[in-house]
């Protein structure tokens, strides 16, 4: 517990997938299926990973023309790229800015995250897929974003960082000791009491009824045997009223 840290330091799915990064095995198989991947970071993007900032959660309606509006004020632009579906052209709902220097990054890393744009609330975080060791996107089971709709919540990033762990103190004597025994033998001797009571009561109404067969068998009429339940019923009710 020692290199715990809210935000990953390094990327590991199992850990992404546990609230606090403690998890020693997988809750879902989207975790499962970014243990099993082996993902390279795509070759063909260019520009320096350490200047460039990732902006999520954006309107499909907006521009590369508007992201470069909105985020020259935090510094010069060196490039936007508005990620699109490759057959549609339609965005995919989130970019990459690429600043000219590090103090504009920083900047806009600190000042532009949840601001609204297009009726949008964006997120805004450095790029992580060059930068991370061990990175695996969203749609492999990775990432650190996940709605709880989803049920496949990710943590370890600036949005949902991971909870400090609960050290639990040593229980083990309240639970083994002389106290938990003497429950323990208490519970069971409740349980004897109870036992005993059923069986007694069990045991008196098998008398009853051997007294009634008994009766029968001497011959006595049924006129008899209703008045002798009768009267027995009438010193049950005295001796209650008593």
């Amino acid at each position: 517990m020692a290199d715990w840290a809210p935000i990953a330091k390094e990327y590991d799915p199992l850990k992404a997938g546990s609230i606090d990064g403690t998890d020693e095995e997988p809750h879902d198989r989207a975790i499962w299926r970014a243990m099993l991947a082996r993902y390279v970071p795509n070759k063909g993007v260019t520009g320096d990973p350490h200047l460039t900032l990732f902006v999520a959660r954006l309107n499909l309606q907006t521009t590369e023309e508007k992201l470069k509006e909105v985020f020259s004020r935090y510094g010069d632009i060196r490039k936007v790229r508005l990620v699109r579906d490759l057959v549609t052209g339609f965005s995919k709902g989130y970019a990459f800015i690429e600043y000219k220097e590090e103090r504009a990054l920083l900047k806009a890393h600190r000042d532009a995250n949840r601001l609204v744009i297009d009726q949008h609330e964006i997120f805004v975080d450095f790029e992580l897929e060059r930068t991370l060791k061990g990175w695996i996107p969203r749609r492999l089971g990775g990432g650190f974003g996940g709605k709880k709709e989803s049920g496949q919540l990710r943590f370890g990033g600036r949005d949902r960082p991971f909870r400090k762990p609960i050290n639990l103190p040593n229980m083990k004597n309240d639970f083994c000791g002389e106290g938990s025994s003497e429950k323990r033998n208490w519970s069971r001797e409740g349980t004897r009491d109870w036992r005993t009571r059923d069986r007694d009561q069990e045991r008196s109404r098998d008398k009853r009824w051997g007294e009634r067969e008994r009766s029968w068998a001497w011959g006595d009429s049924e006129r008899e045997r209703d008045s002798r339940e009768e009267r027995s019923r009438g010193r049950d009710r005295k001796d209650r009223d008593r």
